[in-house]
């Protein structure tokens, strides 16, 4: 896999990691357990190592505020308390729950902005003659975020590892660029395709890492989407509108 090089831009950050999370744990925001979460976060960091994904600065401050909040949950009760007579009271764990319920709000009133968008881009002015009303369109489904994929990827790598699988000792005999091209040929005979279905063949964890990273290259080429029809629901790939019938492997 070393003559290809991924970069995938993670448009996300460290607070939606976080949301992403809590949503995932389906707690509210003001009693999540913020030793688990940072357990959690630690995880994905690792796993995006793993799948050899550029991982901002701010991914790591946040792994360290969250390791330092775990460590003070982790003291007894009056050492608890004696830090934060020492810290002039400021709970860290409050501070970071304050800035994630902010940036939900901006989040959320985001996404409702993008909806009214939506709608309205479909609103037309009345015509002359009535025309015939058309079918309703299938309700959009959402675009599958970075973390909904690394979190699929995840799963798939534990169900290879359990195969107890060791050829992968041997030397890798898959490039990133070769798997573009079989990824774009499944597509192109069968669409959509379940993310799991992509995997089905991979024989060790260093082919599922190498085919994830074909499928993350295609998406920033906009070539592929990963599509869900509910939260943590089942990704299914197609491909994107308008995307060419083939693309050169960099």
């Amino acid at each position: 896999m070393a003559e290809y090089k991924v970069q995938f831009e993670v448009f996300e950050g460290p607070l939606d990691l976080l949301l992403y999370l809590i949503k995932k744990e389906e707690v509210d925001i003001y009693q999540v357990n913020l030793t688990r979460l940072a357990t959690q976060f630690i995880e994905y960091i690792d796993l995006m190592r793993l799948l050899d994904l550029e991982i901002a600065g701010e991914f790591l401050v946040m792994a360290s505020t969250l390791m330092y909040i775990k460590s003070r949950e982790l003291l007894p009760a009056d050492l608890q308390a004696e830090n934060a007579d020492e810290d002039d009271g400021e709970d860290p764990r409050w501070e970071l729950i304050r800035q994630l319920v902010a940036y939900k709000k901006f989040k959320d009133a985001a996404a409702r902005l993008q909806a009214r968008e939506i709608e309205q881009e479909n609103t037309f002015p009345r015509l002359p003659v009535r025309p015939e009303t058309p079918a309703p369109p299938p309700a959009p489904r959402g675009e599958a975020s970075i973390f909904d994929l690394i979190n699929a990827v995840n799963e798939v790598l534990k169900r290879v590892s359990l195969r107890g699988d060791f050829r992968e000792i041997f030397e890798d005999k898959w490039t990133v660029s070769e798997k573009i091209e079989s990824l774009l040929k499944l597509i192109a005979e069968k669409s959509p395709l379940k993310f799991s279905d992509l995997f089905s063949a991979a024989t060790s964890r260093s082919e599922v890492v190498c085919t994830f990273l074909a499928l993350l290259e295609l998406i920033r080429l906009r070539q592929l989407l990963c599509v869900q029809a509910e939260d943590f629901g089942t990704i299914e790939i197609t491909r994107a509108p308008h995307a060419p019938h083939a693309v050169a492997a960099a």
